[in-house]
C-alpha cells in the first residue's frame, strides 16, 4: 500500500550519521550525485553500491526498510532501461523483431541510467532518515545564507524544501486511508488496464485536494498561535557546529569522487 513508502520519513538514533551536522550531510549527499554522474564502469558503480550499503551500516538502519524507499521509482527506473535499450544505437544487436532491436550498447546505458536513479534515490533516502526536518531546516538555511546578500530568501525556501519533504508520508496515508475508505463502499482500484486504473483513481483527487488544504490550513494556523514571523530575529536551542567527525566525513566524500573520477577514466 502506499503508506508502506519511507520517502520522507526520520528515525531517530545516535549513530555516526545521526550525530554529522546536517550541512555535512547535505553537502556530503550532493558529492555522491556528483560521485554518481562520473561514473562510467561496473567497478565505479559496484564501489558506489558498496559505499551506499556502508553508510546504511554506520547509521544502523535496518535494509529492507531502506530498500522499501525504492519502492516509487523501481517502474521509473524499468522505463527508463526499457528506452534506452530499444533507442539507443549500438552495432552489437542482442535481440530484434521487425524494426524493434535491441542491442548491447542500450542495455548497458539503459542500466547504467537505471542504476544512477536508484543510487541517488537511496542516498537521499538515508539523509531524511537520519535527519529531523527541523534540523534540516536549519542546515539548508546556513547553506543558502550567503545568497541572502543578493535577496534570496533563505529561511523561507530552507522551510518550504522541508515542509514539503515532510508532508510526503502525510499526503500518502490520506491517499491510503481515502482509498480503503472508497474500496468499503464498493470502488475497484484493480480491475481494467491501465487505462482503467487511471480513471478509476480519479475520484480520489477531490478529497485528496480537499484534505491536502485542510492540512496545509492547520499547519498555517499552528504557526501562527505559535507567533511564527520567519527567518527575521529567531534563535535557536542548539547552535549549528562543525566536529572532527564533520571534517572526516568531508574528507571520505572527497576521496570517493576521486577514485571515482580515477576508476572511470582508467
Amino acid at each position: 500500500m502506499l503508506s508502506e513508502i519511507m520517502l520522507g520519513q526520520y528515525f531517530p538514533g545516535d549513530s555516526f550519521i545521526h550525530q554529522l551536522d546536517p550541512r555535512t550531510k547535505l553537502l556530503g549527499t550532493l558529492f555522491f550525485i556528483v560521485a554518481v554522474f562520473f561514473a562510467k564502469t561496473p567497478l565505479a558503480y559496484g564501489l558506489l553500491v558498496l559505499f551506499a550499503l556502508l553508510i546504511i551500516f554506520l547509521a544502523k538502519l535496518p535494509l529492507l526498510m531502506v530498500l522499501k524507499s525504492l519502492k516509487p521509482i523501481w517502474f521509473i527506473a524499468l522505463i527508463t532501461v526499457l528506452i534506452h535499450a530499444f533507442t539507443y544505437p549500438g552495432n552489437e544487436v542482442v535481440w530484434q523483431w521487425r524494426f524493434f532491436a535491441v542491442t548491447a550498447e542500450g542495455l548497458a546505458m539503459g542500466g547504467q541510467m537505471g542504476a544512477r536513479l536508484l543510487l541517488l534515490l537511496l542516498f537521499s533516502s538515508v539523509l531524511t532518515f537520519t535527519t529531523s526536518p527541523i534540523v534540516l531546516t536549519d542546515g539548508i538555511e546556513k547553506l543558502l545564507r550567503p545568497c541572502k546578500k543578493i535577496g534570496v530568501p533563505a529561511h523561507e525556501i530552507a522551510m518550504m524544501m522541508t515542509i514539503a519533504l515532510r508532508f510526503i508520508p502525510t499526503l500518502l496515508e490520506e491517499t491510503d486511508r481515502i482509498i480503503k475508505a472508497q474500496e468499503a463502499r464498493g470502488a475497484d482500484f484493480v480491475k481494467g488496464g491501465i487505462a482503467g486504473r487511471i480513471k478509476n483513481m480519479l475520484p480520489l483527487l477531490v478529497p485528496l485536494f480537499v484534505g491536502a488544504f485542510r492540512i496545509a490550513d492547520e499547519l498555517a494556523v499552528a504557526m501562527e498561535a505559535r507567533c511564527y514571523r520567519g527567518g527575521g530575529g529567531r534563535t535557536r536551542m542548539y547552535e549549528l557546529r562543525y566536529n572532527g567527525k564533520d571534517y572526516l566525513a568531508y574528507l571520505i566524500m572527497f576521496v570517493l569522487v576521486v577514485t571515482i573520477c580515477v576508476i572511470s577514466n582508467l
